[in-house]
C-alpha cells in the first residue's frame, strides 16, 4: 500500500511545483502545510486524550469502590478484570499510561504542535515554516510513536506500570513485575521517537520566529502566543535531550548488562550482581525534563489566554513587556528546580534548601502573569463567550492550583504531604486542567481559522461550566485527602482502617470525574459536528488585531495571495482612542496590525 502511495506523490511532485495540483494523499495525509500539520496534530491530541481520559476514569472507579465488579472492566479489560474486578498490576499500568498519554501525547504534542504549528506563520507574517518538510517528519514521529504506546496496550504480560516518572528498579528489571518486560521496552521506544519529534518540530520554530518575521514584525511587537510558543520550544532543545540519554541509559540497563541506576538488588533472596549505580541519578535526569516539562504545558496555554483574553476585554493586554519577561524568568528558573521532586528520595538536605530557593523564586513570574491577566479583565467591555470562559477559568485554576506549589517547594512542608493526594491535586489544577482549559480556549478562538465554520456556542457554554465545576470537585477535595495521609498509587487503602473515613470523599471525586468524562463528550460532538455543519465563518469573526485573521478564509499553501501584509503597530491596538476619545478608526474599537500609523496617533507600549 506504501509503496504504491509514495509512487502516487512522486508521479504528481512536479505538478505540485508548477500548478499546485495536489493529490490527496499530499494535501491531507503527507501535507506540508503547516496549516494542515495543526490539524493532524489537534486530532490525533484529541484521540489520545480520549484514551488518556478513559483511563483515569477506570482506575477511579477503583479507587471509589475498590474490589467491586464492573462488567465496564471485563468489556474494556478482558483477563485483566477477572470477573469485572481490577487487577492490581493493570490499575499500576492505566496510572502509568494515562500520566504518560496526558503529559506527552496530549498537552505537549497536542497544544504546542497544534497551535505553533498554526499560528507561528500566520501570525509573524510568513509564508510557512522554515521546512515544512521536517515540520511533516515531526508530525508523522509523533504519530508513530503515539501508535506504539497505544500497542504497549495489549502486550501479553501487560503495559508499563513503573508510574509515568518509570522509577527504576521497578522499570530497570524486567522481572520487577509484569509490565516491566515488553511494555517497558516498548514505552521506551515510543518516548525515543517522541522526544526526536519534539526536537525536530521545536527547532522548526525557532528558526521560523528568528527569521521569517514580515517588515515591521519587531520582537516587541510580536503577539504573547508566539513569544510563548517560541520560548517553549527552546525549553523544549535544552531539557528533551536528556530525559533521551536517561531513557538510553535505562534501554543499557535492561538489555545489555550495565548499571547505571541498579545496585545491591536482592530479589527472592538471590543476590543480582549489578553494583555502583545510582536510581537517584535517574531521577534527577528525569526531573531535568520533568520539571521544564509542566512549562512547556503551561507557557502554550498561558500565550493563548493573553490573546484570547486581550481580544475579548477589548483592551490591550496589561503590562505587555512584563508578560514577555515573565516568559523569560519562567523558562531561565524552570530549569533549576527540578530537585523540589526528590525531597525525600535521599537527596542532600543542603540541595533541598536550594532547590526550595529557586523554587519560591518561580513564584514571581507567575504571580506577574495572574495580576496582569485580572488587570487586564478590569473594566474591560468582556465578551464572554467559550473560549474567553476557558481563559478565565485556566486563570483561576492557575493561582489555586500554584498556591499549593508553594507548599511543595518547600523542602520542609513537603515531607509531610509528599506522595500523597495532595500532590496529585496541585499538579493536576496547575498543569493539567490550566493547560487542558488553553487547549479548549485556543480550539474555540481558532477552530474558525482552522475549519472555516464557527462552533455551537451554547454547547461550549454546557461544556465550560460542567467542566469547571467538575474539576474543582475532582481535584479540591484530593488536597483534603492528601493531607489526611492517603498515599498516592495504592491500588487500594482497604489495609489501613484509618482511612476507612474517606471513602466517601473517593466516591464524590470519582463522581465528578465521571460527569466531567460526561461533558467532553459535549465537546466531542461539538468539534466533529461544526466542522462539517458549523455556520460558515467570516473574515474576522473576534474583530482581532492579529495578523492570521487578514489572510483569505479559503485555504491555500501559502497563507496570502500576493504580498505579504507589513506590520505597523503592535498586536493589542483594542479601544484605543485618539485626543478626541474618538476610535482610531471611526466606528471600529480595533486596529489590524497591517494597519499604518494614522496622522498624530502614538505608538504603544514598546
Amino acid at each position: 500500500m506504501s509503496v504504491t502511495a509514495h509512487a502516487h506523490v512522486d508521479d504528481h511532485a512536479d505538478d505540485h511545483v508548477h500548478h499546485h495540483k495536489e493529490t490527496f494523499v499530499t494535501k491531507y495525509i503527507f501535507s506540508q502545510d503547516h496549516k494542515m500539520i495543526s490539524k493532524q496534530y489537534l486530532i490525533t491530541g484529541l484521540i489520545m486524550g480520549i484514551i488518556g481520559i478513559a483511563m483515569s476514569l477506570l482506575f477511579r472507579m477503583q479507587l471509589a469502590w475498590p474490589g467491586e465488579s464492573f462488567p465496564i472492566f471485563e468489556t474494556f479489560l478482558g483477563g485483566w478484570a477477572p470477573g469485572g474486578v481490577l487487577d492490581a498490576d493493570m490499575y499500576l499500568a492505566l496510572v502509568t499510561i494515562h500520566g504518560t498519554i496526558m503529559v506527552f501525547f496530549v498537552l505537549t504534542a497536542g497544544l504546542s504542535g497544534t497551535f505553533s504549528n498554526l499560528l507561528i506563520p500566520l501570525q509573524i507574517g510568513a509564508r510557512d515554516m522554515a521546512s515544512g518538510f521536517l515540520n511533516m517528519l515531526s508530525y508523522w514521529m509523533f504519530f508513530v510513536s503515539s501508535v506504539i504506546m497505544v500497542i504497549s496496550l495489549f502486550v501479553e504480560a501487560g503495559p508499563a506500570a513503573a508510574g509515568w516518572t518509570i522509577y527504576p528498579p521497578l522499570s530497570a528489571l524486567p522481572m520487577a513485575q509484569p509490565g516491566s518486560g515488553m511494555g517497558m521496552t516498548l514505552w521506551l521506544v515510543s518516548m525515543a521517537i517522541f522526544i526526536a519529534s519534539s526536537l525536530l518540530g521545536s527547532l522548526n520554530y525557532i528558526v521560523t520566529v528568528i527569521n521569517l518575521r514580515t517588515k515591521g514584525m519587531s520582537m516587541t511587537r510580536l503577539p504573547l502566543t508566539i513569544w510563548a510558543f517560541f520560548v517553549t520550544a527552546i525549553i523544549g532543545v535544552i531539557s528533551f535531550p536528556v530525559l533521551l540519554s536517561a531513557a538510553l541509559l535505562l534501554i543499557m540497563d535492561r538489555s545489555f548488562g550495565t548499571s547505571f541506576f541498579l545496585s545491591d538488588i536482592f530479589i527472592q533472596g538471590e543476590v543480582l550482581h549489578y553494583q555502583g549505580g545510582s536510581p537517584v541519578l535517574f531521577e534527577h535526569l528525569f526531573w531535568f525534563l520533568g520539571h521544564p516539562e509542566v512549562y512547556i504545558v503551561l507557557l502554550p496555554a498561558l500565550g493563548i489566554t493573553s490573546e484570547v483574553m486581550s481580544t475579548n476585554a477589548r483592551k490591550p493586554i496589561f503590562g505587555y513587556r512584563a508578560m514577555v519577561a515573565s516568559i523569560l524568568a519562567i523558562a531561565f528558573l524552570s530549569t533549576i528546580v527540578w530537585g523540589h521532586h526528590m525531597f525525600i528520595s535521599g537527596m542532600n538536605p543542603f540541595l533541598g534548601s536550594v532547590f526550595t530557593f529557586t523554587t519560591l523564586l518561580i513564584a514571581i513570574p507567575s504571580a506577574v502573569k495572574a495580576f496582569n491577566y485580572i488587570t487586564t479583565l478590569w473594566k474591560g467591555n468582556l465578551q464572554l463567550n467559550p473560549a474567553m470562559l476557558f481563559s478565565i477559568g485556566l486563570v483561576s485554576t492557575f493561582i489555586t492550583g500554584g498556591l499549593t506549589g508553594i507548599i511543595l517547594g518547600d523542602s520542609t512542608l513537603d515531607i509531610n504531604v509528599h506522595d500523597t493526594y495532595f500532590v496529585v491535586a496541585h499538579f493536576h489544577l496547575v498543569m493539567g486542567i490550566s493547560a487542558l482549559y488553553g487547549l479548549f480556549a485556543g480550539v474555540y478562538h481558532w477552530f474558525p481559522k482552522m475549519f472555516k465554520r464557527m462552533m455551537n456556542k451554547n454547547l461550549g457554554y454546557v461544556h465550560f461550566w460542567v467542566t469547571a465545576i467538575c474539576a474543582y470537585g475532582v481535584f479540591f477535595p484530593m488536597h483534603f485527602v492528601g493531607m489526611a495521609g492517603v498515599p498516592r498509587r495504592y491500588y487500594q487503602n482497604t489495609a489501613f482502617p484509618m482511612f476507612d473515613e474517606l471513602t466517601d470523599v473517593n466516591i464524590l471525586i470519582t463522581v465528578f470525574a465521571l460527569i466531567a468524562g460526561l461533558a467532553q463528550l459535549v465537546f466531542l460532538y461539538n468539534f466533529i459536528s461544526s466542522i462539517f455543519y458549523g455556520k460558515p465563518t467570516e473574515q474576522n469573526p473576534w474583530k482581532s488585531n492579529t495578523l492570521e485573521w487578514t489572510a483569505p478564509i479559503e485555504h491555500f499553501h501559502g497563507n496570502w495571495e500576493g504580498e505579504i501584509p507589513h506590520v505597523h503597530r503592535w498586536a493589542y491596538d483594542y479601544s484605543k482612542i485618539d485626543e478626541n476619545g474618538e476610535y482610531i478608526i471611526p466606528g471600529q474599537d480595533f486596529v489590524p496590525q497591517n494597519i499604518p500609523l494614522q496622522q498624530d496617533e502614538e505608538e504603544l507600549n514598546h
